[in-house]
């Protein structure tokens, strides 16, 4: 029995009459994201980062060469506000991890990009967290993490439209402006 369990039956208990099955799944969500976010962010935190900063280089570098994107296009891909993508893209450049430059396909526009420092900081820092996401991952054998993987893109499908992001934002292209 877990903590959720325990709380199950006391709801059980004093309301009978409810179908408190969801709280049991929305519950032990909740929980899990508490102990997963823990051990992600140590990862990140080991490297100088937070999860968002770690985001913001991930997206760049998965773009690919020459690692760079609008700020529109980081927006869509991180599903942040432009406020808050302001924000960690000026932690970013200070930090020297990134750089803003004018778009050479549109001088009215920007293009952030990773810098060799920021670049060699998610490589390495890449590979530390996808042994780390296999570790939280690693009390599912791999069938049932792929049920897993596959019911989670199911409930998700719900709540997000399945339309791509703009077309500055595809990886392995070159940004467009806007």
């Amino acid at each position: 029995m877990d903590h959720v369990d325990r709380i199950l039956d006391q709801w059980h208990r004093e309301r009978p009459d409810l179908d408190v099955a969801p709280m049991g799944t929305f519950g032990r969500l909740k929980r899990l994201v508490t102990h997963l976010s823990l051990r992600l962010d140590a990862v990140f935190e080991a490297g100088g980062l937070n999860a968002a900063s770690f985001d913001v280089l991930a997206t760049l570098r998965r773009s690919g060469a020459p690692y760079a994107l609008s700020p529109s296009a980081l927006i869509a891909w991180t599903m942040v506000t432009s406020g808050t993508m302001t924000n960690r893209i000026d932690r970013l450049e200070k930090a020297g991890l990134v750089t803003r430059a004018p778009d050479p396909a549109d001088g009215r526009g920007t293009v952030v990009a990773l810098t060799e420092k920021g670049l060699a900081l998610i490589d390495g820092l890449i590979g530390e967290h996808v042994a780390n996401e296999h570790r939280l991952l690693s009390a599912l054998d791999q069938t049932e993490a792929a049920e897993l993987d596959r019911l989670l893109a199911k409930w998700l499908a719900c709540f997000e439209p399945e339309s791509p992001p703009p077309a500055d934002a595809a990886p392995n292209q070159p940004p467009r402006a806007r």
